[in-house]
């Protein structure tokens, strides 16, 4: 029997429920992932979603089919599955969660032994196939589900590694959980500070973890999301704000003023930060925003790597450089102490840190840094033809480029300014960047001419 899974993406599992993805498909993925990995030991993780708990318990049945033994991290994160995935030596992690998608979606993110993410040409098209046809293996003996919920203290631990506690100034931080996966873990990371007497003091927000999602699917990265984030802030008088998606592997930041802080600008502070520990570091961006990254790493005497935009890509450029971090303008932050994959729990540690060694707020730490490189943030085009419609700004602007990359889509600089325009690696979508050295006027300018083509 063979049919068509289309909950496959090029990454991960992504699907709506009861159409692309059920309880059976899981138990399909299970089995299949672990007769490709010839995986013994699997790491498992779920999100709060409502369906989340019956998806992961047909995903241990599969692989349990296959002999494996499950560690089962039961409500956790998804950057908890990766931790753990290396930490226990196990040959494989997956984390069923649907992060910021709609309600009615679900999915799964898997890595392989290390914490590495799986190949994309080979491995999870090997994967899709054996699902699809169910050629398993007779099903064997062997398999059991283990409780490994008490690894999250190690996980805790090494988050803490990664900061100076004694760095700490007082802060008051709000924290938007939104009623996402990342309260419980949140509480043990607190917990563990207040006992290294880290002088900092949270407002919760959201906190409760709640599947039905009363404030709406937690995506920071929503425009319309950050207002009440915002306004809590405000009222708070925190000192910052963080605010997590829905398996908590990203997190975004807002300034004391409630302003939203732009990924690109939080790509520099955290390169500023390891480059200070690590002198002569490599960091790795992604190419969507580059100038103020580029600026802070050269001036802080590190080295700059670009990779393509995307989880898989900008891992294995970690791996294969050496870089000491990694950071996405859509808020992953990656990190080579971390097994190489991203967390959301790291970074607003690091600010923390970094505010208390320079004394500054959030906002004055990224002053200099907005009048410097001023972005149009990303901007998202449905279009019926994506490679018509980069061809048209192609012909448009190419000839009148310094410079041209097409490492991911077409980035082109003018001296002045600079553009990228891409096909998303996982929408129906095209995605225009547009940054400037200090001409805020050319940024807009740039996306109202791009924008008109486009159209």
């Amino acid at each position: 029997m063979t049919d068509s899974l289309t909950c496959f993406k090029a990454y991960d599992i992504r699907g709506r429920l009861g159409i692309d993805l059920d309880e059976g498909i899981a138990r399909r993925i299970g089995r299949a992932f672990a007769e490709t990995l010839g995986a013994r030991r699997v790491v498992l993780g779920r999100d709060i979603r409502a369906s989340s708990g019956q998806l992961a318990a047909a995903v241990a049945e599969g692989l349990v089919a296959a002999g494996a033994e499950v560690l089962d991290l039961g409500l956790s994160g998804t950057e908890e599955m990766y931790f753990a995935t290396g930490h226990l030596g196990a040959d494989g992690g997956i984390c069923v969660t649907a992060s910021h998608n709609p309600m009615d979606y679900n999915g799964m993110k898997m890595v392989q032994a290390g914490a590495a993410p799986l190949d994309p040409a080979t491995t999870m098209p090997a994967l899709r196939r054996l699902a699809e046809t169910q050629g398993f293996a007779p099903a064997r003996t062997g398999g059991r589900i283990t409780d490994a919920s008490a690894t999250r203290a190690a996980y805790v631990a090494r988050v803490l590694s990664f900061v100076d506690t004694a760095a700490l100034r007082p802060l008051h931080i709000l924290v938007n959980c939104g009623n996402g996966a990342a309260g419980p873990t949140f509480d043990a990371i607190a917990t563990a500070l207040a006992a290294k007497g880290a002088p900092l003091r949270f407002t919760r927000m959201h906190h409760d973890h709640d599947g039905s999602f009363p404030n709406g699917i937690p995506n920071p990265l929503l425009p319309e999301n950050q207002p009440a984030t915002a306004a809590a802030t405000i009222a708070a008088g925190a000192d910052m704000a963080v605010a997590f998606d829905g398996d908590f592997d990203r997190c975004f930041f807002f300034d004391h003023e409630g302003r939203f802080v732009p990924g690109e600008y939080v790509v520099g502070l955290l390169a500023e930060v390891f480059l200070a520990k690590e002198p002569g570091a490599a960091i790795v961006h992604d190419p969507r925003v580059i100038l103020a990254t580029q600026a802070t790493v050269a001036r802080a005497g590190g080295r700059a790597l670009m990779a393509r935009t995307g989880h898989a890509f900008l891992k294995q450029a970690l791996r294969d450089s050496g870089a000491v971090y990694g950071g996405e303008m859509s808020a992953h932050h990656y990190f080579r102490d971390f097994y190489a994959c991203d967390s959301g729990m790291i970074p607003w540690l690091l600010v923390a840190e970094l505010m208390g060694r320079s004394g500054k707020p959030l906002a004055d730490l990224l002053a200099d840094r907005r009048a410097a490189f001023p972005s149009s943030g990303e901007i998202n085009f449905r279009v019926p033809d994506v490679r018509a419609a980069i061809a048209r700004i192609e012909a448009a602007y190419a000839s009148r480029a310094e410079t041209r990359d097409d490492t991911d889509g077409l980035s082109l600089d003018f001296g002045t300014w600079r553009l990228n325009l891409r096909a998303s690696n996982t929408e129906p979508l095209l995605r225009l960047n547009v940054e400037s050295r200090a001409r805020p006027d050319l940024v807009e300018q740039a996306v109202a001419d791009i924008t008109a083509l486009i159209a």
